[in-house]
């Protein structure tokens, strides 16, 4: 049973093997989720509403279904946290705004439901910054409750980080996957831009993505498998590709270093970790080319320059719906730096937003020039441990790339900076997620 005084993740996968034996249960493995939820939340503040009732109920079914020998899935029991801005029928979404404080939408999201039906138990809805952007709501970093945890999927990752729930559901536009599972010493995929549907979900924006902040790899990719097995992907996208359990790790024979605008602002710490790791991995016989000695790397550290800034500008415009509804009905319940991206996107026209749209598509096509040599690329998730202070979730300049690119990204929580998390960040090439997660177990093989 975990304590409250150091994080430990919880995988369920391994524990299935005791279930139909009768040695364990998913009934027993949530109870130990829940003395967890009752020693760490009061510390950390994942939560916004929990569903134990709702939990147990689940847990019951799916402790029957083992014992039979018929589970819905491998995630069958597999205790999930949901983020508050994805619809849930049995609570309510409320986005981190008071807006929408108790609003019920009175139905499931098309990720939540395939959740559901695949025998995963909801256990509750985490906490979001407001709207999934830059507002913190108070989520506390279990690894030192006066740094951040990250955002915006803050609930997911600290939840997730000290094992009350196995998996948490997220969502990112700028970095609020990955970024988080960096600072809370979790798991996190980021897929393909499309690839899981997110019908339900307030994160309307083009660079969004569902994805998982998990206890382990393979978790991570089956959540999100089994989601995309049944609710697909975003309409018109052909959803995520690959098999049915987490693709076999396979040794990489090339990556590609990324330096991303974040170099410069990368700690000691971080910055030696990942010199370590890129030592580790080519005494293991792996090449690492850097733009210094490859053209394409070059090229595509281009591409991806002021990543930020652009997605920052496509984001503006595309959040004019509904931020200009939102401030009609009550400006005095948005943050300032929601209403400053009210005005930016106000100051822009249509053929602006076409601009940054053409950049965004040419900035791609370079980046995905690497995928005839390279495995992947590697960089840093963050810029070093989380920061001290919750009224900020860090710096995403490392992970804002990926989402500008559409690329799935993983973060693996094999780094450490001062003693605190830090996560090793790979990322793919668009639709070829399970080559990533392949890569990613070859990774960690010569690193763990």
């Amino acid at each position: 049973m975990n304590d409250a005084t150091k994080p430990a993740l919880r995988p369920y996968l391994p524990a299935t093997a005791g279930f139909a034996t009768g040695k364990d249960s998913p009934r027993e493995f949530l109870e130990r989720c829940i003395a967890t939820i009752e020693a760490w939340e009061p510390r950390i503040g994942a939560f916004v509403t929990l569903n134990l009732a709702g939990a147990r109920a689940a847990a019951d079914a799916s402790s029957k279904r083992w014992r039979a020998a018929k589970p819905l899935s491998p995630i069958d029991g597999m205790p999930v946290g949901i983020k508050d801005i994805i619809e849930t029928i049995d609570m309510p979404t409320q986005n981190g705004s008071p807006l929408f404080e108790g609003f019920r939408s009175e139905r499931d999201a098309a990720s939540v439901a395939a959740l559901r039906e695949a025998g995963a138990v909801i256990v509750g809805k985490t906490v979001t910054t407001e709207f999934a952007a830059t507002e913190p709501r108070g989520t506390r970093n279990p690894w030192d409750p006066a740094r951040t945890p990250g955002g915006s999927s803050s609930g997911s990752a600290a939840a997730t980080g000290v094992g009350a729930i196995t998996v948490g559901l997220g969502t990112q536009v700028i970095g609020s996957i990955l970024r988080p599972a960096s600072y809370c010493g979790c798991f996190g995929f980021k897929p393909t831009v499309g690839a899981i549907n997110r019908g339900g979900s307030y994160d309307g924006l083009s660079q969004s993505a569902h994805g998982t902040l998990a206890a382990s790899l393979p978790e991570a990719w089956q959540v999100a498998y089994e989601i995309a097995q049944r609710a697909g992907g975003d309409p018109g996208f052909a959803g995520l590709y690959g098999p049915s359990s987490q693709p076999a790790p396979a040794k990489p024979k090339k990556l590609a270093l990324l330096e991303t605008d974040g170099w410069s602002a990368a700690t000691p710490g971080a910055s030696k970790g990942l010199a370590d790791a890129v030592a580790k991995l080519t005494a293991a016989g792996i090449a690492v080319a850097t733009r210094h000695d490859s053209d394409k790397v070059a090229a595509a550290a281009a591409a991806i320059h002021n990543a930020r800034e652009l997605s920052m500008e496509i984001n503006a415009w595309e959040s004019r719906w509904p931020i200009n509804t939102y401030r009609a009905r009550d400006a005095g319940k948005l943050s300032k730096s929601m209403l400053d991206r009210g005005v930016q996107a106000e100051a822009m026209t249509l053929d602006d937003y076409r601009r940054d749209l053409a950049d965004r598509t040419k900035r791609r096509a370079a980046y995905h020039a690497l995928a005839v040599e390279f495995d992947a690329c590697i960089t840093l998730t963050a810029t070093g441990a989380a920061p001290v202070g919750l009224s900020s979730t860090g710096d995403p300049v490392f992970v804002v790339p990926g989402s500008m690119l559409g690329v799935p990204a993983l973060s693996l929580p094999v780094l450490s900076d001062g003693g605190l998390p830090l996560g090793l960040q790979l990322l793919g090439f668009a639709d070829l997620d399970a080559l990533l997660f392949a890569t990613a177990g070859g990774v960690l093989a010569v690193l763990t």
